[in-house]
């Protein structure tokens, strides 16, 4: 029991170091009138449409992805819960 407790540790302690190093990757690119900026971990950090920051669809876009990756969460929580692993 010991042993699972330390390994779903070390596990939560990767898990947050890779989620860091994602955070720190950044990749831009434009075409016509448009630039988009995003992060390594998928979240949008700029909209540009004609040279101005489109600040409300970078919000909804982000609060989708979000409650996308919830709902993949979960259900990888369950999927690992059948095999015993619960996190």
């Amino acid at each position: 029991m010991l042993d699972k407790v330390k390994k779903m540790n070390e596990l939560r302690k990767t898990q947050s170091r890779i989620q860091k190093q994602l955070e720190e990757i950044s990749v831009s690119d434009s075409s016509g009138d448009y630039l988009i900026r995003i992060r390594g971990d998928k979240k949008i950090e700029e909209i540009r449409v004609n040279g101005e920051e489109n600040k409300d669809l970078k919000d909804l876009i982000n609060s989708v992805m979000k409650q996308v990756d919830k709902k993949v969460q979960k259900k990888m929580q369950s999927q690992l819960g059948d095999l015993g692993l619960d996190l």
